[in-house]
C-alpha cells in the first residue's frame, strides 16, 4: 500500500549514510566481516564526568516534561559557550534546544522558508540539507565546489548563484563530508557578497566546531554585518561523542527562535530531561576535557591520508576538520574490476562494500558525483585493515 503514502514522503530520499549503515549491518548478520567507515559517529565513549551528571539528574528526579525551548540553565550554559568559544552574544530568548541538531535545522527551514524560496547549498553538503529544504517546500540550489579549492565556495560562485528567489545559504564549517574549514578571510569574502542582499539569511552548521585542526574556529555570525541574519546551529553529538543523546541547539535572531519554539511545541515539545542536564555539564567544561579525542582524530586523519595516498587513482586534499576524507575517485569511472563495472561514485562505493567488505558513502548523496566519503571515526587497526582491503581490490 506504499502508493497511499503522501507525495511528500514518496518524493523524499532515504539518508544515504543511514542506508549504507543498514546494508553493512545486514551483511554482518549474514556473517561477513564488514568494516564500517560510513557513519559520522565518534567511536569514543562519553567522558565519565558527563555520565556522572546524567546519573545525578536521574537521582534528582528530572523526569517531567521540559520547557519546549530547553531548560533555562541549559540555555544559560549555551549562551556562555557561545561567548567563550565564538565571541557571540546570544540571549536566552535567542536560543532553542532541540532533539538533535537535525531537528534544529528542520525547525529553521520550516519557520523561514515559503514555497519556492531558494536555498544555496555549496556542494558537497551534509546529506540531509537538500531533503530538509524540500520538505519545507524550498528549492535547493547546489553550487559544486572543487577539490583544488578544498571544496569551499568562492564569493564569485555565491554571487552567481543568487537570484531574486534566494532566501538562504546553508553550509557547515568544519564541513561534513569534506572536512573543509572556512577561514575568517574566506567568510569575510562571502559576507561581502551577502551584504548586497540584506534579505538572504545564513544557516551556519557548526556541529564539528571543536574537531578542527586549522588553528581556530570562526563563526560567520561574528563577521561584521552578519549577526542579525545568521542562525548558528550546534550540538553535542560529535565533539562530546553524544550522538544518541540527541541534543542540538541554535542561536538566532529572536523572531526565528520564537518561530522554532512555536513549531517544536506542536511536534516534539522539549528535548529529553536527563540529556539536557548532562549537556549543561558538558558545555560548562573546558574544551581541554575532550582534547584527547580531537588529538586522536588528527592522528587518524594523517594515517588515512598517508595510506590512501599509496593507492593510484585516489585524488586527495587535506581536510582541516571533522573526521572525514572525501577523495575524488573519478579516475576509476568506466573501468571494470573483478567483473564489476564502475560508472559512478555509487558503483564505486558498492564495489568496495561487496569486494573489500568496507562500507563507505557515495559522494552523490552529498551533491558531488566524483567522490566518496570515508569516515575515520574508527580505530587505527580498523582503518589500516580497511584501506589494505581497498588497495587489494583496486
Amino acid at each position: 500500500m506504499s502508493n497511499h503514502l503522501s507525495d511528500r514522503v514518496q518524493n523524499m530520499s532515504t539518508s544515504a549514510t543511514l542506508a549504507m549503515a543498514a546494508k553493512a549491518r545486514e551483511l554482518r548478520n549474514e556473517g561477513k566481516d564488514i568494516i564500517g567507515l560510513s557513519l559520522g559517529e565518534p567511536d569514543f565513549n562519553i567522558p565519565d564526568f558527563i555520565k556522572d551528571a546524567a546519573k545525578q539528574a536521574i537521582d534528582d528526579n528530572y523526569s517531567s516534561y521540559t520547557p519546549v525551548d530547553g531548560y533555562a540553565d541549559l540555555k544559560t550554559a549555551i549562551s556562555n559557550k557561545f561567548k567563550r568559544d565564538n565571541d557571540l552574544d546570544y540571549g536566552l530568548n535567542q536560543i532553542v534546544v532541540s532533539t538533535g541538531a537535525k531537528q534544529s535545522l528542520f525547525n529553521v527551514a520550516m519557520v523561514v522558508l515559503n514555497p519556492g524560496d531558494e536555498v544555496i547549498l555549496p556542494a558537497p553538503y551534509w546529506v540531509s540539507y537538500s531533503d530538509i529544504v524540500k520538505l519545507a517546500e524550498g528549492v535547493p540550489v547546489e553550487v559544486l565546489t572543487q577539490i583544488d579549492t578544498d571544496f569551499k565556495m568562492t564569493p564569485e560562485q555565491l554571487e552567481a548563484a543568487i537570484t531574486p528567489k534566494t532566501k538562504m545559504l546553508w553550509f557547515s564549517s568544519p564541513c561534513n563530508p569534506s572536512g573543509s574549514v572556512y577561514s575568517k578571510e574566506e567568510l569575510e569574502g562571502l559576507a561581502e557578497v551577502l551584504k548586497k542582499y540584506p534579505d538572504i539569511y545564513v544557516v551556519s552548521d557548526e556541529i564539528y566546531e571543536h574537531i578542527n585542526f586549522a588553528g581556530g574556529h570562526v563563526s560567520i555570525a561574528g563577521i561584521d554585518g552578519m549577526y542579525d541574519r545568521t542562525i548558528t546551529v550546534n550540538g553535542v553529538s560529535k565533539a562530546f561523542a553524544m550522538t544518541g543523546w540527541r541534543i542540538g541547539y541554535i542561536g538566532a535572531p529572536e523572531w526565528i527562535a520564537k518561530g522554532c519554539t512555536k513549531l517544536q511545541g506542536q511536534v516534539t515539545s522539549g528535548a529529553n530531561a536527563i540529556a539536557q542536564r548532562a549537556v549543561i555539564t558538558a558545555l560548562e567544561a573546558p574544551v581541554s576535557k575532550i582534547q584527547f579525542m580531537i588529538d586522536k582524530f588528527h592522528e587518524r586523519r594523517d594515517l588515512v591520508l598517508g595510506l590512501l595516498g599509496e593507492i593510484e587513482g585516489f585524488n586527495l586534499n587535506v581536510p582541516e576538520g571533522a573526521f572525514y576524507v572525501f577523495p575524488d575517485i573519478s579516475a576509476f569511472f568506466g573501468k571494470t574490476l573483478n567483473g564489476f563495472t564502475i560508472n559512478n561514485a555509487s558503483d564505486f562505493s558498492l564495489y568496495l562494500l561487496e569486494h573489500a567488505n568496507v562500507a563507505t558513502v557515495t559522494g552523490e548523496a552529498f551533491g558531488n558525483p566524483n567522490c566518496i566519503r570515508i569516515s575515520y571515526a574508527a580505530s587505527e587497526k580498523e582503518l589500516k585493515e580497511a584501506i589494505a582491503r581497498i588497495k587489494a581490490v583496486l
